[in-house]
């Protein structure tokens, strides 16, 4: 993942329009504040430390850019203290400006978060801040005022396909073309995980096929899921329960798991939409349940049991 992390904002896949702007902003030397935000993977602090690297040169980067992470203390102490100090001291030979760059700033206390802006404020002269977060919600209104919001999306499937052959290519890998798609699947746009599930799946197993690499990452195969969705429509209960029960078992499924999976699966049957309406109020319940810890046995029986009356109601209504 470390080995293939774009360095220039060229590099980059997506979020054109996004990058476009920041470039601009450089170029025309008036970087904002910056609040970059989104799910994980999708090249947040891979954007802002490009810019870094065509900002500063080598040399310069360590006396002007600071970087702290979640990892690093980031208390109220440390806003006042060495953040204060590094964005209060001019840069003596250059012109410019400095950067701060805070990753996983969701993570920073209120009061942390409340001591900042007013460092920000202060020396906006000639420091710029880059806060880093998955979620928006978790940083105070007033640093979301001051800075200029960026939201990155999940990466689409047109963009991480050529990327992920690239790194193919140059590791010699030996993907199929099912494999690709389960890749980018399984990943939902995160980059990051893509390219984790494939270093793992062809560690594993030499070569990534769609199996391997739904094996590998522990998630249930279409396969699977069609047949427990067969069974528990087809089937009478105890021999579904029974069924299902030694599948999980055999391929260590996770109930979690197959309730997402064959949620996608209802949408694509075709069911009456009162009778489907209910089936969904039924699964949503099954999965607030598990959240809290209950026993799977029980809400496997309840998984079931839904799809049951759901069966005996199309058969009535027909």
């Amino acid at each position: 993942v470390e080995k293939y992390r774009p360095q220039a904002l060229s590099e980059l896949v997506s979020h054109r329009d996004i990058l476009s702007t920041v470039q601009r902003f450089i170029s025309e030397d008036r970087l904002p504040h910056l609040l970059l935000y989104g799910p994980p993977g999708t090249g947040k602090t891979s954007t802002i430390l490009a810019c870094a690297r065509q900002l500063y040169r080598e040399r310069e980067f360590g006396s002007m850019v600071l970087e702290l992470n979640a990892s690093d203390d980031r208390g109220i102490d440390i806003v006042r203290g060495p953040i204060l100090s590094f964005a209060s001291t001019r840069t003596i030979f250059k012109k410019g400006f400095k950067l701060v760059i805070l990753d996983e700033a969701d993570a920073m206390t209120q009061d942390a978060q409340n001591a900042l802006r007013r460092v920000i404020e202060k020396f906006t002269e000639n420091t710029r801040f880059c806060l880093i977060c998955n979620y928006l919600s978790k940083i105070i209104p007033a640093l979301q005022s001051r800075c200029t919001r960026f939201r990155f999306g999940p990466l689409t499937q047109e963009l991480m396909v050529p990327r992920l052959q690239h790194v193919i290519q140059e590791e010699g890998v030996d993907v199929t073309e099912d494999g690709m798609k389960a890749l980018v699947t399984l990943s939902s746009g995160d980059m990051r995980r893509a390219l984790n599930i494939l270093q793992s799946t062809s560690m594993a197993f030499g070569k990534v096929t769609e199996e391997n690499v739904y094996t590998c990452t522990g998630h249930p195969l279409k396969s699977d899921i069609a047949n427990i969705l067969d069974w528990m429509l087809n089937q009478d209960f105890s021999t579904a329960y029974r069924k299902i029960m030694e599948l999980k078992t055999l391929k260590g499924l996770a109930l979690q798991d197959i309730l997402t999976e064959i949620h996608l699966f209802v949408h694509r049957v075709d069911f009456p939409p009162s009778i489907r309406i209910q089936l969904l109020i039924k699964l949503a319940d099954i999965e607030y349940r598990l959240a809290a810890g209950t026993s799977e046995k029980i809400q496997l029986s309840s998984l079931i049991a839904a799809f049951q009356v759901t069966r005996d109601l199309v058969v009535a209504e027909a």
